[in-house]
């Protein structure tokens, strides 16, 4: 069956929004984003054509935005395979498993995202990498990872490339070793370097490609909202709800555990699960208050999950609890209203 097509332009400015987030991830980290983002289109879409073959249905535009999305939420030295079993299954019991496109409960990208991340834990956590800087930056290399000689700043501190190979993103290495990394690092996306932890010198990395760079996904979110791609109350309420949360459970409950609010908005990847993931048309709400109520669930269920969880991220499971209240919140609003219109008739 040749593939056809359903053209959706709310989808392709999605992806217009995500250029940026890709170039950034590419000067951070190196060719190898790209390789990874081919792999994530290829299975999703030969797995999209397939399932809509099946049932005589067109390929959405969606399902490249799953797999950009999908592709750039995970570490740059993922196994290409890894990411390519992620992708299938992302597009199979993401969406397809519920009709197609547009009859999804969660997030496909998400669903890809935590399956590889539940069943591949040291892939997912461990094999995170400092990101490249000055110029050409990643532009020209392949990846860190594949480097023979240490960079000029490991060098110095007598390391090798291979230390940076297994280095502690910000959020871990807050949590296990106190080391706070610096706002404008965690700001900008050029996170990297050496600390001291008594006597061991440890290697600072970044998080997943598309994460890193707070700048640029609020460029990218400035996009969305004006061209009204995206709803901005899912994107606020989702910040709101956790900056609410990490000043309640810090200056109010005076719990240490909980780090500054700035760390918390610019580490990990909640403005860019705020920005792309929760804003997704067909998974979240669609009432404005529902909206509301998602985002700071979302929002809340972050900061929660870091502080009391046993991983240092949780937006991926926050979001897919979201997904699984959505339905709920529509239709319990719309009841309330109805029950209100009938007892004011």
């Amino acid at each position: 069956m040749r593939p056809t097509f359903l053209k959706q332009k709310i989808m392709l400015r999605v992806l217009y929004a995500l250029v940026p987030v890709a170039l950034t991830s590419v000067y951070y980290f190196g060719w190898r984003v790209v390789a990874i983002l081919t792999v994530s289109w290829i299975c999703c879409f030969f797995t999209e054509w397939a399932m809509a073959a099946r049932r005589s249905g067109k390929i959405s535009y969606a399902c490249f935005v799953t797999a950009s999305l999908y592709a750039l939420s995970l570490p740059p030295t993922i196994p290409f395979w890894m990411a390519g079993l992620g992708a299938i299954v992302a597009i199979l019991f993401g969406k397809e498993a519920f009709g197609g496109f547009g009859k999804n409960v969660f997030n496909p990208a998400i669903v890809g995202r935590a399956f590889v991340y539940v069943c591949f834990p040291v892939e997912m956590t461990a094999r995170f990498v400092p990101v490249f800087k000055g110029l050409p930056g990643g532009f020209g290399s392949w990846s860190l990872a594949h480097l023979k000689e240490a960079p000029p700043f490991l060098a110095q501190a007598g390391l090798a490339a291979t230390d940076a190979i297994t280095a502690a993103t910000p959020m871990w290495t807050r949590r296990d070793f106190g080391y706070v990394a610096d706002t404008m690092e965690l700001f900008l996306g050029n996170i990297g370097g050496i600390f001291s932890q008594g006597q061991t010198t440890r290697v600072l990395a970044a998080g997943s490609s598309g994460e890193v760079c707070a700048a640029v996904i609020l460029i990218s979110a400035a996009y969305l909202i004006v061209t009204k791609t995206a709803q901005w109350r899912l994107m606020a309420s989702t910040v709101l709800g956790a900056a609410v949360l990490n000043i309640v459970l810090r200056h109010v409950a005076d719990l240490e555990g909980v780090p500054p609010l700035p760390f918390t908005l610019f580490s990990g990847a909640l403005l860019y699960g705020a920005v792309f993931m929760v804003t997704d048309p067909v998974s979240a709400p669609k009432l404005p208050l529902s909206q509301w109520i998602y985002g700071l669930f979302i929002g809340v269920m972050i900061v929660f999950f870091r502080f009391a969880g046993i991983f240092a991220g949780g937006v991926a499971f926050s979001i897919l609890l979201g997904n699984m209240l959505a339905p709920s919140l529509d239709l319990w609003i719309k009841r309330s209203r109805t029950r209100q219109g009938m007892g004011n008739a």
